[in-house]
C-alpha cells in the first residue's frame, strides 16, 4: 500500500473554556502524526465565526499549520472581507471555501452566495496568498438535482480557483473512484482528497449521515445498530471499516486523506497505525 504522504484532521470549534482544553490535549497528541494541517469547522450561518477566528489564530500561533473553513451562505460581504483581512494579516496560508448551510427562512434570494462566488472573491482579495480548497461530494450534494449538475457546479467552484477538493465522507470507495473519474473526463486535474469518518458511536453517525445525505451501506448500517449499546465492540467494528475503506482509497491512487476528527484522537490514531503510518515523524 503506497504510503501516506497527504495527512489533514478536522476540528469543531468547542463552545467552553473546558472544551478548548480537552482540544489543546487532542492537538498535541495528533501533532505526533505530523499532519500538513488542521481545518477548523464554521457553523451555520456564522454561527461560530468568532470562535472559528480565535481558534485558527491560536493553533496558527502555536506554528501549526491551519485551514479555516470559511462559508459565503448568506454573510455579509464586509464579514467575509473581515475574516480574509485578520487570516492574510495573520500569515494563514490555508481557505476551506464553503457555500455553508442557508438559515431557514431566508426569503430574499439575491443574498444567498455559493462557493464558487467566494472562491472568486478569495482570489480577488488575496491573490494566490492563500492554497484553496473546495467541497466534493462523491454521493451528489443533497442540494443537486442530478449528478450532472452537482459536476458543473463543482467544475465551476475549480475554475474560479481552487487548488485542492476535499470530499464529505462515505463508506463507499467505488463512489470516489467514480466522482474522479468523472471529475477528469470533466477536466479537472486538482487533487481530490478523500474525507473519512471514523465511527465511534451509532446514533451520531445516522444524524450526521442524514444530515448531509452521507450514504451508510445497509449492512453496516445494521451491524452498527446491532452493536449500538456495546461500545467497544462497535468501535472495533467501525475501525475494521474505515481501515479497509483507507486501504483501498490509497491503494487505488488517492492523494491522501482528511480525517474528520469529532475534536478526538485515539481513534483517527489508531487508523493511522492501521495504515502504517509513522506517528512521531513524516513518512
Amino acid at each position: 500500500m503506497p504510503a501516506l504522504s497527504r495527512l489533514s484532521f478536522e476540528f469543531f470549534p468547542p463552545r467552553d473554556d473546558a472544551g478548548l482544553a480537552r482540544l489543546e490535549r487532542v492537538r498535541t497528541r495528533l501533532d505526533a502524526a505530523r499532519p500538513d494541517f488542521y481545518s477548523v469547522t464554521y457553523g451555520a450561518g456564522g454561527s461560530t465565526r468568532d470562535r472559528t477566528r480565535d481558534l485558527v489564530l491560536t493553533i496558527h500561533s502555536e506554528g501549526r499549520p491551519v485551514a479555516p473553513h470559511l462559508s459565503i451562505g448568506s454573510d455579509a460581504p464586509d464579514a467575509v472581507q473581515s475574516l480574509l483581512d485578520a487570516y492574510r494579516d495573520a500569515g494563514v496560508k490555508h481557505i476551506i471555501a464553503l457555500r455553508g448551510d442557508i438559515p431557514s427562512g431566508l426569503g430574499n434570494r439575491s443574498q444567498v452566495y455559493y462557493a464558487k462566488e467566494l472562491v472568486e472573491r478569495i482570489r480577488a482579495h488575496s491573490g494566490r496568498h492563500f492554497e484553496v480548497h473546495v467541497a466534493a461530494y462523491p454521493e451528489v450534494h443533497p442540494d443537486a438535482r442530478s449528478p450532472e449538475q452537482d459536476m458543473a457546479h463543482f467544475v465551476e467552484k475549480v475554475a474560479a480557483g481552487a487548488d485542492e477538493a476535499i470530499t464529505q465522507y462515505f463508506y463507499n470507495a467505488d463512489a470516489y473512484f467514480d466522482f474522479v473519474a468523472r471529475c477528469r473526463v470533466a477536466g479537472v486535474k486538482i487533487p481530490v482528497v478523500p474525507g473519512v469518518m471514523p465511527i465511534t458511536n451509532y446514533a451520531n453517525l445516522v444524524r450526521f449521515s442524514d444530515g448531509c445525505g452521507a450514504e451508510i451501506p445497509r449492512w453496516i448500517r445494521k451491524r452498527l445498530e446491532q452493536l449500538q449499546d456495546d461500545g467497544p465492540s462497535l468501535q472495533a467494528f467501525g475501525l475494521d471499516v474505515v481501515t479497509d475503506l483507507c486501504e483501498r482509497l490509497l491503494a487505488g491512487g488517492a492523494p491522501g486523506l482528511h480525517i474528520y476528527s469529532m475534536n478526538q484522537s485515539k481513534v483517527p490514531l489508531a487508523l493511522l497505525g492501521r495504515l502504517g503510518h509513522p506517528i512521531g515523524e513524516r513518512s
